[in-house]
């Protein structure tokens, strides 16, 4: 028969408030684990120690004292003197147009002291102007059978047998993919210079230029990129028109590559976000890669071709376990 112990009141009560002070402590012990650990991670920072507990935890009732009167005087603080308001200034490397304004009547004998100059900006339209390309002929030889004429060759255009330079073409697409202004804006805008552009003629001069030309940079620019040792590589869904879709879009990927030593960007668009877009763009690259847990970059080749990088926000969350 195993021995029984025998405890007091006092001592059974005593064990029930440990319990109680157990549990709770368990329950403060998972809610910081879930604070740290959890999907808010990133936004959590554990407290310093020095700045007390994190929990309200029972403190003693500390003795209440006698209520003591108290006087302060109050200053009533002194008014700001108001500000003027700043006026920048006008940078020295732009254009000046000066403008003289003389007094009526001036008295005869009078002596200039000096002069009150007032700056302003002032705004010109962009200039839209013809460039016209002239190539004299010339007649080098005759004969009874034929007649030999000369020209100088014809400078090489971004749109061939088409009537826009590239500077039209160059403002075009900034204001496209820099300022965000569709074609059918741009025709407008030019409309108020007197110039009629439809917007389908400005669209075919912009996906002319990037197929014979930008496309070409964008190659080298790849090449430059895939020549580092050491690169960053991240995904982002974009929403897409296309002719597929009529009237609708589709979710389409940004697979963008940062070289952070000598700063190079290159976006690959994906229709997808599977593992051919990365295997093809880095097929020919060498070192090393920091991503996140997306595993689609596990494998892209052998390690001792492509070595990868963890991430130190996503290692936090334990993506990487």
């Amino acid at each position: 028969m195993e021995d029984m112990i025998y405890i007091s009141q006092a001592e059974y009560q005593e064990l029930l408030r440990f319990k109680d002070e157990v549990i709770w402590l368990k329950h403060q012990l998972s809610q910081l684990q879930k604070m740290i650990f959890g999907t808010k991670s990133e936004r959590f920072i554990a407290p310093d120690p020095l700045q007390g507990t994190l929990f309200d935890l029972p403190v003693a009732e500390a003795p209440e004292k006698a209520m003591e009167e108290i006087t302060y005087t109050r200053t009533k603080p002194e008014k700001e003197e108001k500000k003027h308001p700043y006026r920048a200034e006008i940078p020295a490397h732009l254009p000046r147009k000066v403008e003289v304004i003389e007094p009526d009547n001036i008295p005869e004998g009078s002596k200039q002291i000096g002069t009150l100059i007032t700056e302003t900006l002032e705004y010109e339209p962009a200039n839209v102007y013809v460039r016209q390309i002239q190539r004299p002929k010339y007649v080098v030889e005759t004969n009874d059978e034929a007649t030999r004429i000369i020209t100088a060759e014809l400078p090489s255009l971004p749109v061939p047998k088409g009537n826009a330079g590239a500077s039209m073409i160059a403002h075009i697409l900034i204001s496209k993919f820099v300022d965000h202004l569709p074609y059918y804006r741009q025709s407008q805008i030019f409309k108020r210079q007197n110039l009629h552009i439809p917007d389908s003629t400005i669209g075919g001069w912009a996906n002319r230029s990037i197929e014979d030309w930008l496309i070409l940079l964008w190659e080298a620019l790849k090449k430059e990129v895939r020549s580092s040792d050491y690169l960053k590589a991240d995904e982002t869904p974009i929403p897409v028109l296309s002719e597929d879709k009529p009237g609708a879009t589709h979710r389409g990927f940004f697979w963008v590559y940062h070289d952070p030593v000598r700063r190079l960007v290159i976006f690959d668009y994906r229709q997808t976000r599977g593992q051919d877009g990365p295997k093809s763009f880095l097929k020919d690259f060498t070192g090393y890669l920091q991503t996140d847990g997306y595993s689609v970059y596990d494998n892209l080749a052998p390690p001792e071709k492509i070595k990868l990088l963890a991430c130190f926000a996503h290692c936090r969350s334990y993506q990487y376990l």
